[in-house]
């Protein structure tokens, strides 16, 4: 383990969880999170950082290429986590966010280059790429990790317990895209078929 980690452990033991005691000690008691975040393993994503919340607020799923396997397709750990999270944890809101420069939407442009890995491999038959380019610009990137977030949004309703939960009108899907340098995030919008940037509360558009 590097130092750095330790001593990161070590900081929040003396400084940071003092502030927090009252918190986690409720914490300690159950968890009632506000939503499921579903997210890329990639290191330059925070989602605790990027939404501003706080620990116990969001039940994470960490997966590369923020993907969500149809059911009963693949039965794993994302399935899994996607069911604890709507029929057990009955969270109100499953947010899907993709990111710009994701590795997975590059390797999906070249799978002949991953060949050699048979996980990353398998896994890229989730991820749809219409005519693969060679050198596939900023502006298709971005056409193709939009529609890989609107593809899982569609893959989550084939969850039972997602399923259920729509049926019964308390459940909200929601897609975003991070876009990394700026900071900013876009939502997609139902009603316009498109990725808009999220402004104000009132203006986020619903799934």
């Amino acid at each position: 383990m590097t130092e750095k980690i330790v001593d990161g452990v070590l900081h929040f033991q003396k400084d940071v969880y003092p502030d927090y005691r009252d918190l986690f000690e409720r914490l300690a008691l159950g968890q009632r999170p506000e939503a499921l975040f579903i997210t890329c393993a990639d290191s330059r994503i925070d989602p605790c950082l990027l939404t501003q919340t706080k620990p116990g607020e969001l039940f994470i799923c960490r997966v590369i290429g923020n993907i969500v396997p149809p059911y009963p397709g693949a039965i794993g750990g994302v399935s899994a986590t996607v069911e604890y999270a709507a029929a057990v944890l009955r969270v109100p809101e499953i947010i899907v966010c993709g990111h710009t420069d994701c590795g997975v939407i590059k390797a999906a442009h070249h799978p002949e280059e991953v060949r050699k890995y048979p996980s990353i491999s398998a896994w890229l038959r989730y991820v749809k790429v219409e005519g693969r380019e060679a050198n596939p610009n900023g502006e298709s990137l971005l056409a193709v990790t939009e529609r890989n977030v609107v593809d899982q949004l569609k893959n989550l309703r084939t969850h039972p317990g997602v399923a259920a939960r729509l049926k019964d009108g308390d459940l909200q899907l929601t897609g975003w895209v991070y876009h990394i340098g700026p900071g900013k995030v876009t939502e997609w919008d139902e009603a316009s078929r498109e990725f808009q940037e999220i402004k104000e509360q009132g203006m986020r558009g619903r799934v």
